[in-house]
């Protein structure tokens, strides 16, 4: 990283640490040598599997410790930070998935509402550097003015999950407000990659065709209004987050959101395309996924398309990973994984 360099001296703690984004960023810390606390209840949301190989890759690091807490447990985490005391803490555990906070509603505030709360309290009673929490681009709803800017009007989620993300943001801003608690929201889009989430629409259209499955296309078929997505590429994300982990919110109340996305909008079956050429290379052979297409689903939105205008204004920097090299990278690592070659 070029922008600053992070201080060695200082703890950091990275809750969700055996999931997606934050498996990347304790990884990206600890090659440089800081000192991670990583915790993770280790849910069976997905497969457990994926989430101990993760763990496996962190724990070979000595600066590494790892505690299996759930942050919806307050005593759980009081305990972490009076024995730890992190600086920096990046509060990345959270129930994601939009369609399953219809099915399991109660999953999403224990975790994202509850959860959330307690790393508050636990940052007011033991004060930290500065608190990086992730949001969603869910908060944008079905807004129609594109590309999404941190400013406009996210009062209307139109699922559960975006609700939560929402809440963690006015929760957030409250504690800035009364504790002088440095907090910076980052409202993710659509996060894909090597060691990613099975629940996701790349990694699931990936399992469906090795299980020999059609996929299932939420878009009714109707290819001249696609669902468009801001695929952003895991590194792009973490070296978003690494930079925006120095950059601490000042003024009268010490709390801010960044967007971190591509700026490059997909249509669905552009990236399904891509998904296809990707695995072909991987395998040596051609690709072509069974398509069902179904209405669209509770909760989702039409198009996400993030402006990256304030992420690059404050750290000078731009996710720039193509959905071509991003998905080519995931098969190689996919068809590897599951030693499928």
């Amino acid at each position: 990283m070029n922008y600053k360099t992070l201080d060695t001296s200082k703890t950091y703690l990275v809750t969700g640490a055996a999931g997606f984004i934050g498996f990347y960023l304790s990884k990206r810390l600890l090659e440089q040598g800081y000192r991670v606390v990583g915790v993770d209840n280790l849910n069976n949301y997905y497969d457990v599997t994926l989430k101990y190989s993760r763990l496996h890759q962190l724990e070979s690091y000595p600066s590494f410790i790892f505690i299996q807490k759930d942050i919806s447990d307050k005593s759980a985490v009081m305990d972490v930070f009076e024995a730890y005391k992190p600086n920096i803490v990046a509060n990345l555990a959270a129930q994601a998935g939009v369609r399953y906070s219809i099915e399991n509603p109660d999953a999403y505030i224990q975790s994202n509402i509850i959860g959330f709360y307690h790393i508050l309290e636990a940052c007011r009673h033991y004060p930290v550097d500065h608190l990086v929490y992730a949001s969603s681009s869910s908060v944008y709803g079905s807004n129609e003015k594109v590309p999404f800017e941190e400013t406009d009007f996210v009062d209307h989620p139109v699922s559960l999950y975006a609700s939560t993300k929402k809440s963690n943001e006015l929760m957030a801003h409250t504690y800035s407000h009364l504790y002088k608690i440095p907090a910076t929201g980052l409202r993710f889009f659509t996060v894909y990659g090597p060691m990613g989430r099975p629940d996701m629409a790349y990694f699931g259209f990936t399992d469906k065709y090795f299980a020999g499955e059609p996929i299932q296309i939420y878009n009714n078929g109707d290819f001249e209004n696609d669902l468009y997505r801001d695929f952003t590429y895991i590194e792009d994300i973490v070296e978003g987050i690494e930079r925006l982990l120095l950059h601490t919110p000042t003024g009268e109340v010490q709390h801010k959101v960044f967007n971190i996305g591509n700026n490059t909008p997909v249509k669905l079956m552009e990236f399904i395309e891509a998904l296809e050429k990707a695995l072909s290379h991987a395998l040596g052979k051609a690709v072509t996924f069974e398509k069902v297409f179904e209405p669209i689903k509770p909760g989702d939105v039409p198009a996400t398309y993030a402006s990256t205008d304030e992420l690059q204004k404050a750290v000078g920097f731009k996710p720039k990973t193509s959905i071509e090299d991003g998905l080519q990278k995931f098969a190689e690592w996919y068809v590897d994984y599951y030693e499928l070659n």
